[in-house]
């Protein structure tokens, strides 16, 4: 094959030595992290033969974290250096995933501990994750953040396709605890790459401020935005949906649609090719037809495939609906966060930016939690097929609403900050 064929376009993000760095630490991080979603519940599941109370719990203490620490994390970020928490985060991860063979191979590994694994990995993602996020900012100009969020999701997608083949056979190989192990060496190499890179920060200066009035600070920047607020109601309702499907969606599959485990597990290769296709013209799309219009597009993308899916019949037909499903749910999902990412980041000054990301990452999980429940309550007494149904609807009616909301439709570039006095 021509070596035409991988050279980088003049102008190329990937072109910039920083930004190669960082986007390398993502798909590293990410391979690692494929490994740890497949392993991590099934050394609960099958290793320790949990529950479905306990294997609830152990979701329960990966999000406790967010409801917790989100606020408060974000007044910690505006105070102090993003790259090294960010290093210091994915360190924490390698320690935290490479104690479960560590306590297996000393006999003392059980439900408790993988308790605590999944509290410290919600702490880090809610730090450090916030951190990242920031970091990007200041490796990218502004006006070129789409672009940056969508090769990040490229390289975020690149590891959900190899990911899960690569953490299937290292657990058939060496068993679902050592196979974290694995993770932990990538989660390693992740934080040495990211030592190397440069950047330059200038914290603000804070005079006579305590914790509380920065927090508040926080709130009310996001408060007296219209456009985060939109974002935030928009991304919020996106997620209950997102979630009440989530819970379902392999029952269905697997019940009313009969299909094999492996079968199954193959349709989620249509997922990595949705979000490898949104990824490479994600920016494009947006560029063309402007960030607001696009979220609305991710929005409507995904609703259609839950729907279609709460209609489908079993048999062949029900196959292509499920991969259909997972396909459009992977374009849907990627032009909704490279766009809401890129939005929020665009309009906030740098010395906010720590409290706004933690505050908007808090705003939109709290309705996770209920959408779930809702999900669950519905396929429960009502039937999957519901369930799949509300979200679909619930999904194409906010793509109506959102597009007919001016703050979010009108939207056909990324906004300048508006520069603030914080306090």
């Amino acid at each position: 094959m021509s070596s035409k064929f991988f050279t980088l376009a003049p102008g190329d993000l990937l072109r910039d030595a920083v930004y190669r760095r960082l986007w390398s630490s993502i798909l590293i991080s990410s391979l690692g992290g494929q490994i740890t979603m497949l392993a991590l519940p099934l050394t609960a599941a099958v290793l320790l033969q949990a529950s479905p109370t306990q294997m609830g719990w152990l979701q329960a203490m990966e999000i406790l974290p967010f409801v917790l620490f989100s606020l408060p994390a974000g007044v910690l970020l505006d105070r102090v250096r993003k790259l090294p928490v960010y290093v210091a985060g994915e360190s924490l991860l390698a320690v935290a995933v490479a104690s479960v063979p560590l306590a297996a191979w000393l006999g003392a590994l059980g439900m408790g501990w993988l308790y605590v694994v999944g509290f410290v990995l919600g702490c880090v993602y809610t730090v450090a994750g916030s951190a990242a996020q920031i970091v990007l900012t200041q490796v990218v100009p502004r006006e070129r953040l789409v672009e940056a969020h969508a090769k990040n999701a490229l390289a975020s997608s690149g590891a959900e396709v190899a990911g899960p083949g690569l953490a299937g056979a290292l657990i058939k190989l060496v068993g679902a605890p050592l196979a974290l192990a694995a993770d932990a060496l990538l989660l390693l190499a992740s934080a040495a790459i990211l030592r190397g890179i440069r950047v330059n920060e200038t914290l603000a200066e804070r005079r006579g401020q305590d914790f509380w009035t920065e927090l508040k600070a926080g709130l009310h920047f996001v408060r007296e935005r219209r456009l985060l607020v939109s974002l935030a109601t928009a991304c919020g309702s996106w997620q209950l949906f997102h979630n009440a499907a989530l819970v379902v969606q392999i029952l269905f599959a697997t019940r009313e649609l009969r299909l094999s485990p492996q079968t199954v597990g193959l349709s989620y290769v249509a997922l990595g090719a949705g979000t490898v296709l949104a990824s490479v013209f994600g920016h494009r799309i947006s560029r063309r037809i402007g960030p607001g219009p696009c979220l609305v597009l991710g929005y409507a993308a995904c609703g259609l495939g839950w729907l279609q899916l709460a209609l489908a019949p079993a048999g062949r037909l029900g196959v292509i609906s499920f991969g259909l499903m997972l396909f459009a749910f992977g374009v849907g999902a990627v032009l909704i966060f490279i766009n809401f990412l890129s939005l929020r980041q665009a309009v906030t000054p740098a010395p906010m930016l720590g409290r706004m990301t933690s505050t908007m990452r808090w705003l939109i999980l709290l309705p996770a939690g209920p959408g779930a429940l809702i999900g669950g309550w519905l396929g429960e007494h009502v039937g999957l097929r519901s369930a799949l149904g509300f979200s679909g609807v619930g999904a194409c009616l906010l793509a109506f609403l959102a597009w007919r909301h001016e703050a979010i439709r009108g939207v056909r570039e990324l906004p300048k900050p508006v520069e603030v006095v914080t306090a």
